[in-house]
């Protein structure tokens, strides 16, 4: 009896702590072990498993190889920088686990089929290899009519999927940036003995926060690419395309922006630790911009200018982890212009 009266409260402790488990995960002790779990995307072969991807649009092309201390970029000495790398991973997350909102089979295709989707030829190409060979070719093709997806073709394989936008996207910047970096070794900028300012060229920064005297201004690319103030908070109605472009500022704008493509660091002056940062006025910048990437809340690159070096050049860095840099006087010039001509300057 003594035994019996021990062991009920024992199970009753036991499952009021499963229950409290169970209200506070949403799931039961366990379960999400021995549930199976298969990943949905094109790409079966874990991420990880990936050892090489090549890359390429037309005839550009690179190739990433990973290395004990990430990918690294052929031609190129020592591991890609950090921000690539992320983007290396989530672009083979998502190609291993996203799944495909449609299947074209072979039987619903014609022979121009793959032209009319963008795959005759593929806008871009990863062709992705294991240590035992080729695992997958992914040919990323055109938007669909709506925006929100992209064709997608394995290569060897006729179907045709449509795939988020998400996926091309991530691909694309990937891309857009090893490009980017493989292109400083041969590049006029190489020649000055500068360094480009930023990871990623403009055609894959759809948004731009710029905060000046304490005010923010933001700047979105509407449905077909062109630059404009967002003026406002509200709703987006889903599936709507709220905003166009003015075509007076859309063009300021963008001249204004697509200078970044080409802009450069003219000198490295030091870490970015607390004493530079103070020294150099970029404990409390007096100019900050924030580039996105499409469909993305987290920045690509956050830059910050601070005091002026001489008349000529000013004191910058990309934060949070950037050494402190000198850049040309023109390059914030040009954005507290941009902002006077749109109407945001104080």
């Amino acid at each position: 009896m003594t035994g019996a009266r021990w062991k009920t409260p024992a199970a009753i402790a036991l499952l009021i702590g499963c229950l409290l488990v169970l209200v506070i995960s949403g799931e039961w002790p366990e379960l999400r072990k021995k549930l199976p779990s298969t990943p949905k995307g094109l790409v079966a072969i874990a991420p990880t498993q990936i050892e090489r991807i090549e890359m390429r649009s037309g005839a550009d092309s690179v190739v990433l190889r990973r290395q004990p201390g990430g990918f690294a970029i052929d031609d190129l000495d020592g591991a890609a920088p950090a921000e690539l790398g992320s983007h290396v991973d989530a672009a083979l997350k998502f190609a291993n686990v996203s799944e495909p909102t449609r299947e074209i089979p072979a039987a619903e295709l014609a022979a121009d089929s793959f032209a009319d989707f963008g795959l005759d030829p593929p806008n871009e190409v990863a062709v992705l290899e294991t240590h035992a060979g080729i695992a997958a070719t992914l040919n990323f093709g055109a938007p669909n009519p709506a925006g929100t997806s992209h064709y997608v073709r394995l290569g060897g394989a006729p179907t045709v999927y449509l795939m988020p936008r998400y996926v091309s996207e991530e691909w694309r910047l990937v891309f857009d940036m090893a490009r980017r970096l493989k292109g400083k070794a041969d590049s006029t900028v190489a020649s000055r003995g500068a360094d480009l300012l930023l990871p990623v060229s403009m055609a894959q920064v759809w948004a731009i926060e710029i905060v000046a005297g304490g005010k923010l201004t933001r700047f979105e690319r509407d449905g077909a690419g062109a630059w404009f103030r967002h003026l406002g908070q509200h709703s987006h109605a889903a599936g709507a395309n709220v905003h166009v472009a003015d075509p007076v500022q859309a063009p300021i704008i963008d001249t204004a922006f697509r200078a970044f493509d080409a802009a450069v660091a003219e000198a490295r002056v030091g870490p970015g630790d607390a004493v530079h940062l103070a020294q150099y006025g970029l404990a409390l910048p007096t100019l900050i911009v924030l580039f996105y990437a499409r469909d993305s809340s987290t920045p690509l690159a956050r830059l910050e200018f601070g005091a002026s070096s001489d008349k000529l050049d000013r004191y910058a860095r990309l934060a949070p982890d950037g050494a402190v840099i000198t850049v040309a006087e023109f390059e914030p010039k040009r954005l507290l212009e941009l902002l006077r001509a749109v109407g945001a300057g104080s």
